[in-house]
């Protein structure tokens, strides 16, 4: 099994409903174990306009390969009606592979590491909930996170993630 960590994010319909419904699906989906995810985070839009997000990261196991597991993520957004009419367009769900191992990849469809998680307070955050210790770019989170400062303010959502809705 490979480690990935996947980003989610949603800024319509009921966000937060709709991303614990995207980690049930992908808890329950072949080859994948659910290990860990962070807290969820309300956050103003970054480079687009519209309602806040809800944002978490999630850490799994996974035997399957990096496009495949894209092309399971891109059916769960499918699921939850997610439509791409602009680029930063608002969003039912957006699930984003972050990182998969220490795999470099970087053609047509699939860029991993996600080329802007070091900007992204709503990724770096979370993200750090569940590994502390990692580096991006030789630098730790806590150190990308002071670099974006208050710039991209986060308010952590007072519930949790449980696979089996408990």
């Amino acid at each position: 099994m490979m480690q990935a960590w996947i980003g989610l994010g949603a800024n319509l319909g009921n966000p937060l409903v709709t991303l614990q419904m995207a980690l049930r699906e992908l808890a329950q989906a072949e080859d994948v174990i659910v290990q860990a995810t962070s807290s969820f985070y309300r956050t103003a839009p970054v480079d687009s306009s519209g309602p806040d997000y809800v944002n978490a990261v999630t850490r799994i196991d996974t035997s399957l390969p990096p496009h495949a597991l894209l092309a399971l993520l891109q059916r769960i957004e499918q699921q939850h009606g997610r439509q791409r009419p602009y680029q930063n367009a608002p969003r039912t769900l957006d699930l984003d592979l972050l990182l998969y191992e220490d795999l470099r990849i970087d053609d047509d469809t699939l860029v991993v590491p996600h080329p802007r998680i070091h900007l992204r307070a709503f990724v770096l955050q979370p993200l750090l909930d569940i590994e502390p210790d990692m580096k991006i770019k030789d630098q730790s989170l806590h150190e990308w996170l002071a670099r974006i400062g208050d710039a991209q303010p986060l308010q952590k959502l007072p519930v949790s993630f449980s696979p089996t809705g408990s």
